[in-house]
């Protein structure tokens, strides 16, 4: 099995990739929608601070909690190409990759336009206030290592379908026989 994992700050533009696996027909995880799911069913409020914590419960001690649920989901399909986002450390990455081949796709994105996004996309755990600290914890939970080891980088400051190509050829570069 071929893994995309799909990393990056958030409002970087992950969720392009979730567009194109749908298009092109590969199943998608996110350990955000996992995260989700677990605060509906706890009946959770879905504010950022509530949010964080979970999260934070649901990775674990060590960090690859919500990750091995993904990643267990994902070998279920027996589909050959799967992705998976929200992965956040190189732990996580080797992990995944000790199961399947890896390909490491980091979406890139200024802080002054993430922001922006968060402030237009109106989910319940976005907030300017909690921005900041948001970014913060991203960090504290390792992905800048990911980042800067990425495989490719999609450089998302322009248009929808700008991103939506350059993200399709990257994925036909790693899947094409």
């Amino acid at each position: 099995m071929k893994c995309f994992i799909i990393i990056g700050m958030p409002a970087a533009g992950k969720d392009i990739a979730r567009q194109v696996a749908r298009a092109k027909g590969y199943p998608y995880f996110a350990t955000g929608d996992i995260v989700r799911a677990e605060a509906a069913r706890r009946k959770v409020s879905p504010g950022a601070e509530s949010m964080a914590r979970l999260s934070t419960e649901l990775r674990g001690s060590d960090g690859l909690g919500v990750t091995r649920l993904a990643l267990k989901t994902a070998m279920e399909t027996g589909a050959p190409v799967v992705f998976m986002e929200g992965i956040r450390s190189k732990q996580e990455i080797d992990l995944i990759g000790a199961q399947a081949e890896t390909v490491v796709v980091a979406f890139l994105a200024p802080k002054s336009l993430r922001r922006a996004r968060v402030l237009s996309r109106g989910r319940s755990d976005d907030s300017a206030a909690a921005f900041d600290g948001r970014d913060r914890r991203e960090i504290d939970y390792g992905l800048a290592t990911p980042i800067a080891l990425a495989d490719e980088y999609i450089l998302n400051t322009g248009t929808v379908d700008e991103a939506l190509a350059a993200f399709g050829e990257v994925i036909d570069r790693h899947t094409v026989a």
